[in-house]
């Protein structure tokens, strides 16, 4: 086991440590935006963390829990584990949203199954997965539905197809050898259907899904493998999948899923670009590289219904209605922050020296389009609204920032708000959004400059592009932080909730609103390089550790008792990140909140304690520990988790959160 000396006396501090906390789920739907934000920040703070913090990734091993310490554990195995399972319950089994046969790219294919099928195979091919390995009964999704039920419409097949023997550690410590058993539904979905969705599109379920996607996107394909022993290397050119020896993908099994999750990203894109964009009349606006709000906006609004036709006996988008026509601040930071991302990884300027070469590989025409050579330039004023990856992230992304920039700033009061509606400003501020907008901001400055993205955000990197977008995107980071600091912190130290313009700060000072103004000012120290922004989430995350954490429960509360959502979950996770990464004592700093063991210790009590608490509803088999034994119930590594087919409804629910639970002591 490789540990740093950063990390030594953890495994002291953690032991006996326990969350107490009560977790009533009050609404057991999903939310597509505020999971998948929370299942992003899991798979950061998941192997990224503990790596980071001096980890080996190779002595993990789900069926030895705790080990080598409830934090390693808890981050590296539970928390991304989660994210994961949660991204394929959603875009293969659950069936809540249009199809991919029926989808943009296999349109313009031939629009038959048998073309989806020939494309799916090419992609196989392209990082050496078997074919017979690709799961049946797979429903991927173009896009998803903004809220849905994640309890199955009928009975789960989980007849026991094979299994293994294993020795197992349980997280109650109970250590013995058990034979193990594949359920049919491990590789055949067919009966993992969800029972309903509300079939609407929003911007930020859309942005949610799309940041799941291409952050696994980039861990998937960041390297490629030798294909006869699937060992993984360093891509040295971006033609060394060329040489008969390598494939794309850091393993095949992972490659196919980049490919797979890559394939529904671009799908996404087109179909925002193509039917989404919206000019205050009528869906389908042109969207295109010189587009200039003062000459007419164009947005995405934040309710569309779909009315959804069947073709191919599948999900086909029919016809679209506008719900809610307003443009919303969250919709605009979910999907500026996915497709700055996307932007990043699917890279082709020439300027860029920066670029992976794995990533050029994937794009170099084969198994995806390259960009036209104008949009290779960068240059705006040249480029052409395309159908390939970069283009459209090239395209989107602007348009997203130019509209964040003109719909949502107030300049006076130097400040992103709410809503946008028929030409008009709203006035007030919700704390959440302008930090997080903080995040998307500096991950599009990074993007747009060619710095480091993905598991990488927080390095310095070798700044090679100085873009007008990212000197533009560094200016409104500074007026939002300043704004925060400024305007929305009380007198007792915390953050409130948000304000009206003009007007009294709101009432409340939630848990969420702490740590996501943490996040976000985290992400402006981090953009900046200026200190008072680290001095400042510091502060407040003392303040909020000292205000909020119930010993009792193990986590923090205003009072006894407090809701919970995704929303809640994503920033806890992200904050707690943060401070462990980039606000932690150094030097002669004392302050007892911020000492790594105590943020270690934390992050396990919150993590146990609320998520495998009861707001996680349920666990895959394999990867995050869950094994089926047979007469061993139905929680076999006893975390608090159940199997899907245990997980309440009538047939069992999907590996995902609750949208609502009410958390005490």
């Amino acid at each position: 086991m490789k540990k740093t000396a950063l990390v030594q006396g953890i495994t002291l501090a953690l032991l006996g440590s326990a969350a107490h906390a009560a977790v009533k789920v009050e609404d057991a739907s999903f939310n597509t935006a505020a999971s998948m934000l929370a299942y992003t920040e899991f798979e950061l703070s998941g192997e990224p963390l503990a790596e980071a913090l001096g980890l080996d990734l190779d002595v993990l091993d789900p069926n030895r829990a705790d080990e080598p310490t409830p934090f390693d554990f808890a981050a590296g195995i539970e928390s991304y584990e989660y994210s994961e399972e949660a991204m394929y319950a959603l875009n293969y089994q659950s069936g809540m949203g249009p199809h991919l046969v029926n989808g943009p790219q296999n349109q313009a294919r031939g629009g038959t199954l048998a073309d989806l099928g020939k494309r799916v195979l090419a992609m196989a091919d392209a990082v050496g997965f078997p074919a017979d390995e690709v799961p049946q009964g797979m429903y991927p999704l173009s896009l998803p539905y903004s809220s849905a039920k994640p309890q199955f419409a009928g009975a789960v097949n989980a007849s026991p197809v094979n299994g293994d023997e294993l020795t197992i550690k349980t997280a109650k410590g109970v250590e013995k050898s058990v034979k193990t058993q594949i359920p049919a539904y491990f590789r055949d979905y067919t009966s993992l259907r969800w029972s309903g969705s509300d079939n609407l599109l929003n911007p930020a379920a859309v942005g949610g899904i799309l940041l799941k996607e291409v952050m696994w996107s980039q861990d998937f394909l960041g390297g490629m493998h030798v294909a006869a022993t699937d060992e993984e290397v360093e891509a040295s050119s971006a033609t060394l999948d060329q040489d008969g020896k390598h494939k794309l993908g850091v393993s095949a099994a992972d490659g196919f899923n980049g490919m797979m999750l890559t394939e529904q990203s671009i799908d996404k894109l087109a179909i925002l670009q193509g039917q989404l964009g919206y000019d205050g009349k009528q869906l389908g606006a042109a969207i295109t590289p010189q587009y200039d709000p003062a000459k007419g906006v164009v947005y995405f609004p934040h309710q569309v219904k779909v009315t959804e036709t069947a073709k191919h006996d599948v999900g086909a988008i029919g016809k679209l209605d506008v719900v809610d026509a307003s443009a919303q601040l969250r919709d605009s930071w979910m999907l500026l922050w996915p497709l700055s991302e996307f932007f990043a990884y699917s890279d082709q300027r020439s300027a860029n020296s920066n670029q992976n070469p794995a990533f050029h590989a994937v794009f170099d025409g084969q198994p995806f389009a390259a960009a036209p050579v104008a949009n290779q330039s960068g240059d705006l004023s040249k480029a052409s609204a395309g159908q390939d990856a970069f283009s459209l992230a090239l395209n989107l992304s602007n348009m997203v920032f130019k509209n964040l920039d003109t719909l949502h700033f107030n300049s006076k009061a130097g400040t992103l708000v709410d809503s946008w509606q028929g030409g008009k400003q709203g006035q007030h501020v919700t704390t959440f959004d302008a930090a997080y907008a903080l995040v998307a901001l500096q991950i599009f400055q990074r993007a747009q400059d060619a710095l480091p993205v993905g598991y990488a955000a927080g390095d310095n990197g070798e700044l090679n592009l100085k873009t007008p977008q990212g000197k533009a995107a560094l200016v409104l980071v500074r007026k939002q932080a300043d704004f925060i600091l400024n305007q929305l912190m009380g007198k007792n130290g915390l953050v409130y909730d948000g304000l009206t313009l003009g007007g009294k700060p709101d009432a409340g000072q939630s848990v969420d609103a702490q740590f996501a103004a943490v996040r976000g000012l985290s992400a402006a120290f981090l953009a900046t390089q200026d200190t008072k922004y680290r001095t400042a989430a510091r502060e407040l995350f003392i303040a909020t550790d000292k205000a909020y954490f119930n010993a009792k429960a193990g986590t923090w509360l205003v009072g006894k008792q407090g809701e919970y959502t995704p929303w809640t979950q994503a920033a806890i996770s992200g904050g707690l990140r943060s401070a462990m990464l980039n606000l932690r004592n150094t030097g002669s700093e004392k302050a007892p909140a911020l000492e790594l063991a105590q943020l270690t210790q934390r992050y396990v009590s919150w993590f146990r304690g609320t998520v495998n608490g009861g707001m996680q509803m349920a666990e895959w088999v394999g990867d995050s520990g869950e094994n089926i034994i047979q007469g061993a119930g139905s929680d076999t590594d006893e975390d608090g988790v159940p199997q899907v087919t245990a997980a309440g409804g009538q047939h069992g629910t999907a590996m995902v959160m609750a949208a609502k639970a009410r958390i005490s002591e």
